[in-house]
């Protein structure tokens, strides 16, 4: 059983550095953060205070050019009060807010920019130069592909695919915009440069080829419009379903008004 910290790293006051793990030169580890077993915290890495770290994360992963020169020269940064469970692998060269989250071997590769009260799922794949708004919520098995813009307060549910290539294989790719308020539902596809506007929903395995208007519902294959959303009705309240913050407060900031 073994413990390297690196004289050239940073640790504040009331840090527990769990058997096994690593911080390397020029890390720096706020107060009163919590690191647990086989963690390896890289070079450049920065984690605000009353973090958790979990068991065999990788935090600060290499880019491609480490590999010519093995020299570590790019920066992560996570914010307070963060919560990464085991296995996770965050790369470097990524900024992410603070009351940060994720599920188990979640993976966000680099150049993401990532709000706070962000939350990545299970084994959900962020494939990196994403901009993900604050209050996001990827549940498991989620992937999304490069260049994806999230913007605030978004659901993606479980087993959800971006794709970007529109001729696969091909030496570029079409980003996804989602607006605020958005809902995509579990095991759908959204085909590459598809938009979809503020507090839509897509229903449950649609694949989607064109753009969503705001406040509509896309449902099927290929995902065609089929009403607006304000026409829902939750069975069993009787009750508008939409648009949902007037009726969901949990973990938002409106939780308490």
């Amino acid at each position: 059983m073994t413990l390297y910290i690196s004289e050239k790293a940073k640790l504040g006051k009331n840090v527990h550095v769990g058997i096994n793990s690593i911080i390397e030169a020029n890390a720096e580890i706020g107060d009163n953060c919590f690191i647990e077993e086989n963690v390896i915290i890289r070079s450049g890495t920065k984690v605000g205070k009353s973090t958790t770290i979990c068991a065999n994360s990788i935090i600060g992963e290499h880019l491609m050019d480490f590999y010519s020169n093995h020299q570590s020269k790019h920066q992560l940064e996570i914010g307070e009060n963060s919560l990464i469970r085991s296995g996770t692998i965050i790369y470097s060269n990524t900024r992410i807010g603070d009351n940060f989250q994720t599920g188990h071997h979640a993976t966000i590769r680099e150049n993401c920019q990532i709000g706070n009260h962000v939350s990545v799922g299970t084994y959900t794949d962020i494939q990196g130069y994403c901009q993900i708004g604050n209050y996001v919520r990827f549940h498991s098995n989620v992937f999304v592909t490069q260049h994806s813009i999230i913007d605030d307060y978004v659901w993606i549910f479980p087993h959800v695919v971006f794709t970007d290539d529109p001729i696969p294989p091909s030496n570029y790719g079409l980003s996804i915009h989602i607006h605020s308020y958005a809902s995509v539902a579990a095991g759908s596809l959204l085909l590459p440069g598809v938009e979809l506007g503020e507090h839509c929903l897509v229903a449950a395995g649609a694949v989607v080829t064109k753009d969503v208007p705001p406040y509509k519902l896309a449902i099927g294959n290929p995902a065609k419009i089929e009403k607006d959303v304000r026409e829902i009705i939750d069975k069993e309240t009787g009750e508008k379903a939409y648009p949902w913050p007037e009726r969901f407060s949990r973990a938002m900031p409106w939780e308490e008004q």
